[in-house]
């Protein structure tokens, strides 16, 4: 194992022992046990890094350009945040973040692709969360889930725009040509790599592949709150987490 990795594997470490004392700053009198938090950051980062290295959980639809994998790595950061608060749920993807370093290197996009989902995830579930926080009830999860893909998706055109399809042309050498053609293959209606991409494939993708993430945390969360509590089960607490 190269310095790299062990780098990275130590920073994810790192990451869920960080997290868990947060967790234990912001909320100093609930029945809560250090060690068992990190443990489940740590695992809930583990299984959004399987949600996304393992091939099974990753794949594209023919209307849309094949370079856009609809992934569902996210869902265990929802969970996570929905029951231990927003920073909780971003420090998941981080950790998700960390082990793709460490199973990817940064050779495929020198970074720039996992930095950018960063930014995306961290800002789909740290909104979401932070106003289920707010509103623990199923308008607060609507009106969450409601802004905070609002935001991704605008985000999301933005960066693709101004930063991924410059980076692919400038940084990686794609011609704008062979981008084009990948793009029209999957829509026609797409004329060129700037805004026409954003509307006719960044948005509708983003749309579905939230659409999905939602469901399925959904009906994850509903079932598994309970068992997500610090609480012990004598405690007549009505809060979720």
């Amino acid at each position: 194992m190269d310095a790299f990795r062990i780098v990275m594997i130590v920073l994810f470490v790192a990451l869920a022992l960080i997290t868990g004392k947060v967790y234990a700053a912001f909320y100093p009198s609930r029945q809560y046990s250090p060690v068992r938090m990190i443990t489940r950051i740590a695992v809930f980062g583990a299984m959004s890094t399987i949600l996304y290295v393992i091939p099974v959980f990753k794949f594209s639809l023919p209307f849309f350009p094949s370079f856009l994998e609809i992934h569902i790595d996210e869902i265990p950061a929802f969970i996570a945040g929905f029951a231990y608060g927003p920073w909780t749920g971003i420090a998941v993807i981080a950790i998700k973040t960390v082990m793709k370093f460490v199973f990817n290197g940064v050779t495929a996009t020198l970074g720039v692709g996992e930095l950018t989902d960063l930014v995306l995830s961290s800002l789909y579930v740290g909104i979401a969360t932070f106003i289920y926080t707010k509103k623990r009830n199923l308008k607060g999860v609507a009106i969450g889930f409601g802004v905070a893909t609002l935001v991704q998706v605008l985000v999301a055109m933005v960066i693709n725009v101004y930063v991924m399809i410059p980076f692919y042309m400038n940084v990686m050498n794609f011609p704008v040509d062979g981008l084009l053609r990948m793009m029209q293959v999957a829509n026609p209606a797409i004329t060129d790599v700037g805004w026409s991409y954003a509307f006719f494939a960044v948005l509708p993708f983003n749309l579905v592949k939230d659409a999905i993430v939602i469901v399925i945390t959904f009906i994850l969360y509903r079932s598994l709150h309970m068992f997500l509590r610090f609480e012990g089960k004598k405690s007549k607490t009505k809060r979720l987490v």
